[in-house]
């Protein structure tokens, strides 16, 4: 077993850093050094907005985006097209399809995607809140933006049954969005071209 180089705190330190998405050990390393040398510059503010971010963030009542005001940035965005939802699994996704300015209308997020293989049943899913949503005579257009994998067609198909009595025209992404592919790992060209090729589903 290889002895210990640093103290327990910074220890803890790397291992903690290295829970995140895209840093396996080394990463966690030589992240943790980094910020060690830039106490002041980064440690500091970085401990001060983790704080802030614990204190503060809630989940969007209204479509289930994080923020720190509730209802959230987008839903009070008067800007945007009340007749338009964009259906999305995750709050990863719904920030990749802002980014790539694919959309001007309003969100939902499911919180997941059906997966019985997982336990993720319709129960697990804020589907109600947006079949609600859908019957808002406001309301015109429900694009549902999942995933093209399994799980994600398989939650599309649902939710379009539950649509067939609400007013409102379903469209899916067009296919530039790859098989087995996931939209927080996509291009914003991708994406604003598949928005744009949407077709009925």
């Amino acid at each position: 077993m290889p002895a210990a180089v640093a103290g327990p705190e910074i220890e803890r330190l790397i291992q903690l850093l290295a829970r995140l998405p895209g840093l396996g050990p080394r990463s966690a390393r030589r992240a943790a050094l980094h910020l060690i040398k830039k106490r002041e510059a980064l440690m500091t503010p970085l401990s001060s907005a983790l704080q802030v971010a614990i204190d503060k963030i809630e989940v969007c009542r209204t479509c289930g985006n994080i923020d720190t005001q509730n209802p959230c940035t987008v839903c009070t965005d008067l800007r945007r097209d009340p007749a338009i939802i964009v259906v999305v699994a995750d709050v990863a996704d719904l920030w990749a399809l802002e980014r790539a300015h694919a959309v001007n209308g309003f969100y939902h997020v499911l919180g997941a995607t059906l997966s019985p293989l997982d336990g993720v049943g319709p129960q697990d899913l804020s589907i109600d809140a947006l079949i609600a949503r859908a019957h808002d005579p406001n309301v015109t257009e429900i694009i549902l933006a999942l995933n093209a994998t399994v799980d994600g067609q398989t939650t599309a198909h649902y939710i379009t049954d539950l649509l067939h009595d609400a007013n409102v025209k379903v469209t899916r992404l067009a296919h530039g969005v790859p098989v087995g592919g996931e939209l927080d790992y996509l291009d914003e060209g991708t994406l604003a071209a598949a928005m744009r090729q949407r077709t009925l589903f």
